[in-house]
C-alpha cells in the first residue's frame, strides 16, 4: 500500500475517536511537550529510530512488581479473582478468600527485601545487554515509582517503601546502559473486572471480592484513608462475556463489547506517564498496547509519543528516544519502533524492530523453577542471531523474584550468555543485516506466521548446524553457524563463486579465534573448522571478508 493511501487509511480512525466518550469533553491532562512533532500519524510518521538503538541489539528487562510476590506466574492479580483457577486455588491456600485479602492486601504484604539493582545491571551489563528496561507499572495499575498521578498506590507508600523505577534507572546510568520504563496500566479497567465477582460456590458464595470497595470501606483497617478504587478502577459496569456476544480479543482494543473506560481514567493514565516520562527521562518507553494506550478511543498514546518526541528535541537537541507499540500498520511502524510480543519477523524488515520474549513466564513462577523449564542460553542465542540478522533487537525478561533477587538457575542462564556474547559479540553489536538474512533448512521452510501481537516463537523447526545467518559491518560480513558441524566443514552457498551476493572473498576467520582455511568454489565459500571444538560451539561466529 503507497504511504498515502495509508495515511488516508489512517485518518479513517478519526470518527472513532469523535464518537468516543471524550470528545469535546474538558480535559484535566498535563501540556504536552510542544516541537515538531503533532499528535497525529502523518506527523508522527515523521520519526527515526536514533542509532544507538539500531546498534544496541540486546536489552534484558526487569518485569517486576507486586505481581511476583506471589511466585506463581503471569497474571496473578487477575486470575486470583477466577474461582476455580490455579491461581485462585494457590491464592486460597496462601493468602486467604479474595474476599478477605485481594490484591491490595498482596501489595501491602510485598518488601523486596533483598533487592539489588546495581549488582542486578552489572550482571546484565556482562552478559552483553546494552539498555536496560524497568517495568513501571503492569496491568494492576500500581505504580512502581514516586508517582505524583497515582499518589497512594505506588511503591513509595506501600509494599516496598521504595522508588523501584528510579532504583533502576540509577543503576543503568551507573553501568552505561540506555534505560528504559515499560507502561501497562492502560488495561486495569476491564482486566481487573474479575475482581468485582464472587464465588459461585463454597461456603462464602455470593460473598464480593474486594474489588469494589471504597474509601468508606476502610476504616479500622490497614488502608484506611486509602481508597481501592484509585487502584482497581471497577466502579462501572461490565465488559460483555462471550455469552453476551462479547470478543476477548477485540476488548483487548476496546472493542467486543468492551467497558470503556471514562475521560477521568484516561487523563490521570495520560498524566501518570507524562510525569513518569518528565520525571525519570527513559531512553525507551514500552507500551504493552494494540498500537498505544486507549487507541483508538482516544488519543492520549499519540499525545504521549509526540510528547516524548518532542521533548527529546528540547532536552537532547534531537530525537533521541524510543517508543515501542504492538501490532502496528506500516504508517504506526514508520511512527515508533515495532515490538513482537514472544515472536520473530520472517524477514529483514525494512524498519528497525524488536521482539520481546522472557525466559520463564513474565511474572516469576516458582513453579518454572521447580521444573528447570527457563528457556537455555542457546535458545537465547539462536533468538539473539535471528533476530539481528533480520534488523531487529531482542529485548530480554529474565523473571525477578519476589523479594527482588534472581534464582540461581536464571544466573547460569545470564551468565552463559554472557560468555557467548564475550566471544562473538563483535558481529551483534553495531552491525546490520546483510543481503539475505540466512540460508539452511529452518530459512527454506516457511515460518509460522504471528497471531496477534507475535506469540510465534517456537513453533519453526529448531535451528541446526546446517542453517546460517548473517549480518554486515567493520568492513565484513558475519555469518553465524547454528550449530558445529560434526564433520568440521562449512558450506555457505551464498557466498558460493560468481554469486549474486558475494564477490571474491579473501580472508576467513573464527571469531575469537583466528584465520581459517576455505575455498570459495560455485557450490559456496567452504571453510574448514578447528579440530577443537569453541567453548559453546552451539553458534559459532565467522567473519568473512
Amino acid at each position: 500500500m503507497k504511504r498515502r493511501e495509508l495515511l488516508q487509511h489512517m485518518a479513517a480512525a478519526i470518527p472513532a475517536l469523535a464518537m468516543s466518550p471524550y470528545a469535546g469533553a474538558a480535559s484535566a491532562r498535563l501540556p504536552m511537550a510542544t516541537g515538531p512533532f503533532d499528535p497525529t500519524w502523518p506527523s508522527l510518521s515523521k520519526y527515526q529510530t536514533p542509532d544507538w538503538f539500531r546498534n544496541a541489539k540486546f536489552g534484558i528487562w526487569a518485569h517486576w512488581g507486586p505481581q511476583c510476590a506471589a511466585e506463581h506466574g503471569d497474571w496473578y492479580a487477575r486470575g486470583m479473582y477466577e474461582e476455580g483457577s490455579e491461581h485462585y486455588k494457590y491464592h486460597l491456600a496462601r493468602y486467604g478468600h479474595p474476599s478477605q485479602f485481594g490484591f491490595k492486601d498482596v501489595i501491602h504484604s510485598w518488601k523486596a527485601e533483598r533487592w539489588n539493582p546495581d549488582e542486578l545491571v552489572g550482571l546484565y551489563k556482562q552478559a552483553g545487554a546494552k539498555y536496560f528496561v524497568a517495568l513501571a507499572n503492569h496491568h494492576d495499575n500500581f505504580d512502581l515509582y514516586q508517582s505524583r498521578y497515582q499518589p497512594d498506590w505506588n511503591a513509595t507508600k506501600i509494599g516496598p517503601g521504595k522508588d523501584l523505577v528510579g532504583g533502576w534507572r540509577d543503576a543503568a546510568r551507573k553501568h552505561g546502559l540506555r534505560f528504559g520504563v515499560s507502561v501497562h496500566a492502560a488495561h486495569a479497567w476491564t482486566w481487573y473486572e474479575t475482581a468485582q465477582g464472587a464465588d459461585k460456590h463454597g461456603p462464602l458464595a455470593g460473598v464480593p471480592y474486594d474489588g469494589r470497595l471504597t474509601k468508606a470501606d476502610g476504616q479500622g483497617k490497614w488502608w484506611a484513608g486509602l481508597d481501592p478504587q484509585a487502584l482497581y478502577a471497577q466502579n462501572h459496569a461490565l465488559s460483555k462475556t462471550g455469552e453476551q456476544g462479547g470478543v476477548w480479543d477485540k476488548q483487548w482494543e476496546w472493542g467486543g463489547g468492551a467497558s470503556v473506560p471514562d475521560q477521568a481514567y484516561a487523563d490521570k493514565l495520560y498524566n501518570r506517564t507524562v510525569d513518569l516520562i518528565d520525571s525519570y527521562d527513559p531512553d525507551l518507553v514500552y507500551y504493552d498496547d494494540t498500537v498505544l494506550p486507549l487507541w483508538p478511543i482516544t488519543d492520549v498514546g499519540q499525545r504521549l509519543v509526540a510528547h516524548m518526541y518532542n521533548r527529546s528535541v528540547a532536552k537532547r537537541g534531537k530525537v533521541d528516544v524510543v517508543v515501542n507499540g504492538k501490532i502496528l500498520n506500516e504508517v504506526q511502524r514508520q511512527s515508533m519502533v515495532w515490538d513482537i510480543e514472544r515472536g520473530q519477523a520472517s524477514r529483514i524488515e525494512p524498519l528497525p524492530w524488536q521482539t520481546c520474549t522472557c525466559i520463564g513466564s513474565w511474572h516469576y513462577d516458582r513453579n518454572v523453577y521447580a521444573n528447570k523449564a527457563y528457556k537455555s542460553a542457546q535458545t537465547v542465542v539462536h533468538t539473539l542471531i535471528d533476530v539481528v540478522s533480520k534488523n531487529g533487537n531482542l529485548l530480554l525478561s529474565v523473571p525477578v523474584r519476589g523479594d527482588g533477587t534472581i534464582d540461581e538457575q536464571e544466573r547460569a542462564i545470564v551468565e552463559e550468555i554472557g560468555r557467548w556474547v564475550a566471544v562473538n559479540g563483535e558481529g551483534i553489536f553495531d552491525s546490520r543485516p546483510w543481503v539475505i538474512f540466512g540460508e539452511g533448512p529452518v530459512a527454506e521452510k516457511a515460518a509460522v506466521p504471528m497471531s496477534g501481537a507475535g506469540f510465534n516463537e517456537g513453533k519453526n523447526e529448531p535451528f541446526s548446524a546446517a542453517d546460517i545467518r548473517f549480518t554486515a559491518g567493520k568492513g565484513a560480513v558475519y555469518a553465524f553457524v547454528m550449530g558445529w558441524p560434526d564433520d568440521g566443514k562449512v558450506t555457505i552457498k551464498s557466498m558460493r563463486a560468481g554469486g549474486a551476493q558475494m564477490q571474491k572473498v579473501t580472508r576467513v576467520e573464527l571469531v575469537g579465534g583466528g584465520a581459517l582455511a576455505f575455498s570459495q568454489t560455485p557450490v559456496g565459500l567452504q571453510v574448514t573448522l578447528p579440530r577443537e571444538r569453541s567453548a559453546l560451539p552451539y553458534a559459532i561466529a565467522l567473519k568473512v571478508v
